[in-house]
């Protein structure tokens, strides 16, 4: 079962930093090059750029919550929601799924 996991290209789980302007204050995100893929389709779907996408979840947030206490964290937790969601998708739809992509 662990190969599964082991046997990643360690490029995915190598750390790259983006810079980036929220609510135009100038930060530095670091996260695996994995979740930088993840929100780049994630804001594919949306017909977005990544960084639009990121300030739009930052605002979302912090308008639904008041605060972000570890964005990094909190990116990373969107996209294992969005692949769980997705999945879900494809286990509850399989036809529509299939049909789509033919």
């Amino acid at each position: 079962m662990c190969e599964l996991y082991v046997k990643a290209d360690p490029i995915l789980y190598e750390c790259r930093s983006r810079s980036l302007r929220i609510r135009g204050v100038v930060t530095t995100l670091r996260l695996e090059n994995q979740f930088w893929d993840i929100l780049q389709q994630i804001a594919e779907t949306d017909g977005m750029s990544t960084n639009q996408l990121i300030t739009k979840l930052y605002d979302e947030v912090m308008e639904y919550r008041g605060e972000v206490v570890n964005f990094a964290s909190f990116l990373r937790v969107s996209c294992t929601r969005f692949l769980a969601q997705r999945r879900d998708k494809v286990v509850t739809h399989p036809r529509a799924v299939a049909g789509a992509s033919a």
